[in-house]
């Protein structure tokens, strides 16, 4: 074979090996980009899930626009909330200024246990749970009366409106009677009906209506019915949560105070009794 042959020959391999070179480059590059694309439509994929999750965390099943609840509260005068699109009256059956607490036993009972608490909150689900009976035999026993203050704080935590539509059905079933919000409280923070903490369930009117159907006075109750899901103590709720987040000492859910004052929460029924064998005032 030639120089010349030889030459040629090896030009032409080289000619070869770039040739391939490029083709393999190419086809790299090719498969980065489709990577690439790859990630990022998975990326919009999972944000896309996310925000969907999120929106739903937020709005729930919930139809009520709470934000024009706020605005109505605030064109008011003295804390009152200006007439607008939501009702404004208080449950029947609600105590305190404004009507802004819940209080089930004797009026003019010697002691009072109060106890705040958010729709949505696990350790106050908990507590009802361990100590609901005993506070109920408390109360039935002229031991104390008890009173309930609600807030909404998880809704802003976690996002959702489940606590504000709690409280409003808490109210509708007061509108009923002491012994229908007492039923429906308990059921609510059933071992059965309470959600996990970030469950959003309570925001769904049609499922506080399906809870409600434990109670017997609220069983195929229409007014009841009517005041979940036309927001009738949207307001009032609202209100309550405001008088919940002013409250002095408040800082957590479930709180207690015995006769106005901040205690240690009682983690049992015997914790209870002692409290108020403790620090109760006698009745006679």
């Amino acid at each position: 074979m030639s120089k010349r042959n030889s030459a040629e020959a090896k030009r032409a391999a080289r000619e070869r090996l770039r040739a391939e070179r490029e083709r393999q480059q190419k086809r790299a590059k090719i498969r980065r980009q489709v990577t690439v694309a790859g990630s990022v439509v998975a990326i919009l994929a999972i944000a896309a899930g996310i925000g969907v999750a999120v929106a739903g965390m937020e709005d729930g099943n919930d139809s009520t626009d709470w934000s024009a609840v706020r605005a109505q509260i605030e064109d008011g005068e003295s804390g009152a909330p200006a007439e607008g699109d939501f009702a404004t009256a208080a449950p029947a059956h609600a105590s305190g200024d404004d009507g802004l607490t819940i209080r089930l036993g004797e009026e003019d009972a010697a002691n009072t246990l109060t106890l705040y608490e958010d729709p949505r909150c696990p350790a106050c689900a908990s507590f009802e749970q361990r100590l609901g009976d005993a506070v109920k035999e408390g109360v039935e026993n002229g031991d104390f009366a008890v009173e309930y203050v609600f807030g909404t704080f998880l809704d802003g935590s976690l996002g959702g409106s489940g606590s504000k539509s709690a409280l409003n059905a808490l109210g509708a079933a007061l509108d009923v009677s002491p012994e229908a919000f007492a039923g429906f409280h308990d059921a609510l923070y059933s071992e059965e009906f309470h959600p996990a903490e970030t469950d959003d369930a309570f925001a769904d009117d049609e499922r506080l209506i399906e809870i409600a159907q434990s109670v017997p006075e609220l069983k195929d109750n229409a007014d009841f019915e009517r005041a979940v899901t036309g927001d009738t103590f949207a307001v009032w709720a609202l209100r309550m949560s405001d008088t919940f987040d002013s409250s002095e000492g408040v800082t957590s859910t479930p709180t207690v105070k015995f006769n106005g004052e901040v205690v240690e929460t009682p983690q049992t029924a015997e914790d209870l009794t002692a409290l108020v064998e403790e620090q109760g005032t006698d009745a006679g």
